[in-house]
């Protein structure tokens, strides 16, 4: 019988502010940003951003996991930490915020766990952070072994283990390594290491029900840690064959998750839910040493027992095992202060709070800036142009877009574009620039920001501010037909990259890298740019219209049946080559005029 759970809090709305300003009494060595409620952002009290000598090491994620990530903000690990509602992914400008607070001249390393809405947010932020001026690194944790491999993009989950890549990380960020080589080191440290939960509770999110979905005896093995079922229900069993049958999946030979074998030095972390007692975990810990001892053959050189990396009141723990040699043992050995890492903190009583960092470009863009010009250039022609057309097709592709969505996805796809193509239409009459290519690319995303939501909003987000990075880098006043390659070249990769699909996925960039493909062909060739967008857009095109052919591996399309999906195309493949194809028929147009 479902019944309302008790806790300890006021307003379920703002128990992760709450919990912010308690951890700053506690621990006189963080601070937070003054940006409640958006912006929810633990940082160390003793970095300025612009006079910081090292690199930032920034990581985040949704709340529901104390003492992770802000219990980790400490010289030696974390630097900040940013903060998401329960169970949600931190937003963009709480990530930026925290960027631009903490990253001085030597850059900043984004540690973010496998889950699409932390990639695409934190990858998001981090391209805007990039053409502000930011060095920006990115390294994806995924240390789950509860599941085969899966189907797709989405792969495995970022769990407990994610914090030993913390510390090794914040060690290497200490020693004052150039940011290239702590990215290195926390990439290695995360393909080290495997990790796996088991609950015989489900948690409860602060004012909701709790949930009898685990009946009595029962418990859930292979869970993540946001409340989601298990990969199986089992009978509960003594902890012995628990920690037995956990530490086989994630050493299985099969899998090879983790490059493990018999001799090998290990690192053992044995990571409490939130309800688990220590007196539990303990008996977890005497456990698996002798397992990973006597049955793997392994040299465990470092043991962590505590509750790290929580999910709420779960009852329950999670095993990670990390591979160590020498160097990733003295990362892990070194001094840090954050204050739930095996190392206390002091020091003298900062401010608790300090105000939200705001971006370079509103102390120096002018008001001229973002306004559409008095006199267009021919250049400033041609592009207005191109993109009146591009959003016009989307807008009369809406009810079209929609009704293949409902067959491939949850039928919103037109109404999501169409909202972005008006803002567009509405924005370009006032506010871009039309005669700076690079700034108008970087408010088309601005206006797809703020109206369009979803998945596919922040993608063309991401796809518009790596144009802009790219453009911006020609010194040029005209941009060429070349550098326009190049910016579409940058935009769909950084897409892929935090998106995570690639060609035959069944995504816009089925009919972007197609198209990509073609205008650098016919570029290199020496054709006419004019003639090369036009073939390019026959090649988006027809790259659209292949997704019949594929098995989605991406989105909702992923639980569509293979016959469904063959009787239409992908609508975001769709949109993509039709406002390109507009575009490229609207260039045509303008230099036949001309």
């Amino acid at each position: 019988m479902d019944f309302q759970s008790k806790k300890l809090i006021n307003d379920p709305n703002d128990v992760v502010t709450e919990f912010i300003e308690g951890l700053i009494e506690n621990y006189p060595g963080l601070q937070y940003l003054d940006g409640f409620p958006e912006v929810k952002v633990v940082l160390r009290a003793d970095v300025s951003g612009a006079k910081y000598d090292k690199v930032a090491i920034i990581s985040g994620g949704g709340s529901g996991h104390e003492p992770a990530h802000a219990g980790f903000v400490g010289e030696g690990m974390l630097t900040a930490a940013i903060c998401g509602d329960v169970f949600a992914s931190p937003n963009v400008d709480s990530i930026l915020a925290g960027i631009r607070a903490v990253t001085g001249p030597m850059g900043c390393l984004l540690i973010v766990k496998n889950y699409t809405g932390d990639r695409l947010n934190f990858g998001l932020a981090a391209e805007q952070a990039k053409s502000e001026g930011y060095k920006v690194e990115m390294v994806i944790v995924g240390d789950d072994c509860a599941l085969p491999p899966p189907r797709g993009i989405a792969g495995r989950r970022g769990l407990a283990g994610t914090l030993l890549v913390h510390k090794v990380a914040g060690a290497a960020a200490a020693c004052g390594l150039p940011l290239a080589d702590v990215a290195a080191e926390a990439k290695h440290a995360s393909e080290m290491v495997g990790t796996m939960g088991v609950a015989l509770s489900v948690c409860t999110l602060p004012g909701q029900v709790t949930s009898d979905r685990l009946g009595p005896g029962k418990m859930e093995l292979g869970l993540g840690i946001h409340g989601e079922p298990g990969a199986a229900v089992a009978d509960l069993q003594p902890v012995d064959v628990v920690v037995s049958h956990v530490l086989k999946e994630i050493l299985s030979p099969e899998t090879n998750y983790i490059p493990i074998t018999r001799g090998s030095r290990v690192v053992l972390l044995i990571n409490g839910l939130g309800a688990t007692p220590l007196m539990e975990l303990m008996i977890i810990a005497g456990k698996a040493v002798p397992e990973l001892q006597l049955e793997h053959g392994l040299a465990v050189d470092r043991v962590y027992t505590g509750s790290f990396m929580t999910s709420l009141d779960m009852a329950g723990f999670s095993i990670s095992v990390m591979k160590a040699d020498q160097a990733i043992l003295d990362r892990l050995d070194a001094p840090t202060k954050a204050p739930n890492w095996p190392v206390g903190a002091e020091g003298n009583r900062p401010p608790a709070k300090i105000p939200v960092p705001l971006p370079p470009s509103h102390s120096i863009k002018s008001d001229k800036t973002l306004s559409r010009p008095e006199k267009l250039s021919p250049q400033g022609h041609i592009l207005e142009a191109a993109i009146e057309a591009a959003a016009t097709e989307v807008v009369i592709l809406r009810d079209n877009l929609n009704e293949w969505d409902n067959k491939v996805g949850d039928g919103d796809c037109g109404s999501t574009m169409f909202r972005g193509a008006v803002a567009i239409l509405e924005d370009m009459k006032k506010y871009y620039p039309l005669n700076d290519p690079a700034e108008t690319i970087n408010e088309i995303g601005a206006s797809i920001g703020r109206v369009m939501g979803g998945t596919s909003g922040i993608l063309y987000s991401i796809f518009c501010k790596a144009a802009y990075a790219k453009l911006k880098e020609n010194a040029e006043s005209v941009v060429t037909a070349l550098h326009w390659a190049d910016s579409l070249e940058a935009a769909i990769a950084a897409v892929s990259k935090y998106g995570g699909a690639s060609a035959g996925y069944r995504t816009l960039l089925d009919a972007l890298i197609p198209a990509l493909s073609a205008l650098k062909e016919r570029l290199n060739a020496g054709d006419d740019p004019v003639d090369a967008f036009i073939i390019s857009a026959e090649a988006a095109s027809a790259g659209a219209e292949s997704t019949k052919h594929m098995q989605a591996q991406a989105g909702r399309s992923t639980y569509v049946p293979g016959d469904i999906l063959a009787s239409v195309p992908d609508p975001g493949a769709m949109a993509a080559a039709a406002w390109y194809r507009a575009a490229a028929l609207a260039v045509k147009e303008k230099y036949n005029t001309a």
